[in-house]
């Protein structure tokens, strides 16, 4: 490796003319990954050589441990997607719930079906049910809309098989089952935050979209929230009686159109659970005193593994979920998922080849060093990391993949770091202040209506950063102990 010093600047330029391509100018994600795994490489001393075979070993890499898994994943949530499964699923969370509990079964509802489905698919599909509730059962769309989009997106973050936790899984090295499970224990308390703040956010943003006369039905609505809370008048519940009744009503004739609930929930349980067993056996196989069998680590492995139980779930949902549809729509429909894909792949693919260029150079390893020395929690390298870079340029995967490809190698020399949790301060930190350059930002303020500037960054941009510090707080309180 050359001087550190050059190296450290060479990579620092690599960073800030990545984020300057993606920011300002036609480059794309990919290209301009290229481009600082490039740069930074060459000003490590890497030979011109061994600096692309490095590029294309650490991309082909990558894209070996994930691309079947996203591939088959995108398959998935686009089965679940247009068979109306995921409709399905978000009926029976309002049913289950029950009245004056309709913003949490709406962010039930996107924390589950987010985990097959892209996020601002999830919101699309079931935006319409959110204006339907809303309606019916007389609470304000707001907040029903914003605690949907919570729930889709901390999960979108948090867990496999979205793109954004798959990549740093691979480039971390940790598995996916472990991955899962930490993910959803950061997730919960995070998505609870955000419903908590929609609940209080969603009537004052109405009001005042709305106006005077508008401000004054929505302290209404606030007060007969409150009542239902704890201490219900009779009006109130008579009010709410009267329209989860017609919510009822409408969802049981909607209901005969789609899958049934059972068969909604298990092409996405399933390969959850499988992928999960694997995580279980194989750690029970560690214990020499538990004597686990060869071959049901064995198995457990085969099926349990990413690849594998993904194909499980993309058949049980073929054969499960869209036999009303003709061959022909149903590959069509799984061609469209592999479609939107793609760039994704490619992206994952580049942000491996920007950390096999920080390994292999040793620019890591220099850079771990002096970390190990700072007077702070080493987790919060990578989560620092993707906050400045989601803020700059917009993307949360983009800035998963990116503050993983920088971190990864850098963690790996620090002692004492459980790199699950290294992982998860990636992808958690990449979920701050969703904004003007972020696609979600616009597809959830549109939809809800909301155009004033000021109360699109109130509706959702306070929304991610409360999920991004709640999501900071658990790591630091988990690094402790793992």
């Amino acid at each position: 490796m050359n001087d550190p010093v050059i190296a450290i600047i060479g990579l620092v330029a690599a960073i800030a003319l990545l984020i300057f391509f993606v920011v300002r100018t036609k480059v794309h994600a990919l290209l301009a990954l290229v481009i600082a795994a490039s740069i930074a490489a060459l000003a490590a001393g890497m030979a011109p050589a061994e600096a692309i075979a490095t590029i294309t070993t650490g991309f082909g890499a990558t894209l070996a441990s994930i691309g079947l898994v996203i591939g088959f994943g995108v398959m998935l949530g686009r089965v679940l997607e247009s068979s109306g499964a995921a409709e399905r699923l978000a009926i029976a969370l309002v049913r289950g719930l029950g009245k004056g509990r309709e913003q949490w079964a709406m962010a039930g509802a996107g924390f589950i079906v987010s985990i097959p489905v892209f996020v601002d698919s999830t919101f699309i599909i079931l935006s319409p049910l959110v204006k339907s509730l809303a309606r019916t059962a007389q609470r304000s769309v707001i907040t029903l809309g914003i605690a949907l989009a919570a729930g889709a997106v901390v999960m979108h973050h948090a867990v496999p098989p979205t793109p954004g936790p798959l990549a740093a899984a691979s480039i971390f090295g940790v598995p996916l089952g472990e991955l899962f499970i930490w993910g959803t224990v950061i997730a919960i308390p995070a998505a609870v935050a955000m419903t908590l703040y929609a609940t209080w956010v969603g009537p004052r943003i109405e009001a005042k979209m709305a106006g005077t006369a508008a401000s004054e039905m929505a302290e209404e609505s606030i007060a007969v929230s409150a009542a239902q809370g704890g201490g219900s008048t009779l009006v109130a519940e008579r009010a709410q009686g009267e329209a989860l009744a017609e919510f009822e009503a409408a969802a049981q004739d909607r209901v005969t159109k789609l899958p049934s609930l059972f068969m909604s929930l298990v092409p996405i349980f399933v390969p959850i659970l499988l992928i999960v067993l694997n995580t279980s056996v194989a750690a029970l196989a560690q214990n020499e005193a538990l004597n686990v069998p060869e071959w049901v680590a064995g198995s457990a492995a085969f099926i349990g593994s990413p690849v594998i139980a993904l194909l499980i779930g993309v058949l049980l949902a073929i054969y499960g979920l869209a036999r009303q549809q003709t061959r022909e729509g149903t590959l069509a429909d799984m061609e469209k998922g592999i479609e939107s894909a793609g760039i994704i792949l490619l992206v994952t693919g580049a942000g491996g080849a920007l950390g096999a260029v920080l390994r292999e150079s040793g620019l890591g390893d220099t850079i771990g060093q002096w970390v190990a020395g700072l007077p702070l929690p080493s987790i919060l390298i990578p989560f620092i990391i993707a906050s400045l870079v989601r803020v700059v340029q917009g993307s949360g995967t983009v800035a998963i993949i990116t503050a993983a490809s920088i971190a990864a190698p850098i963690m790996a020399d620090v002692p004492g770091v459980n790199m699950t949790l290294a992982a998860l301060a990636a992808c958690m930190g990449a979920m701050v202040f969703s904004y003007f350059n972020d696609s979600l930002f616009w597809v959830v303020n549109r939809t809800l209506g909301i155009t004033d500037a000021k109360l699109q960054m109130r509706a959702w941009s306070v929304t991610t950063t409360i999920g991004w510090a709640v999501s900071l707080v658990i790591l630091l309180v988990l690094n402790l102990f793992l």
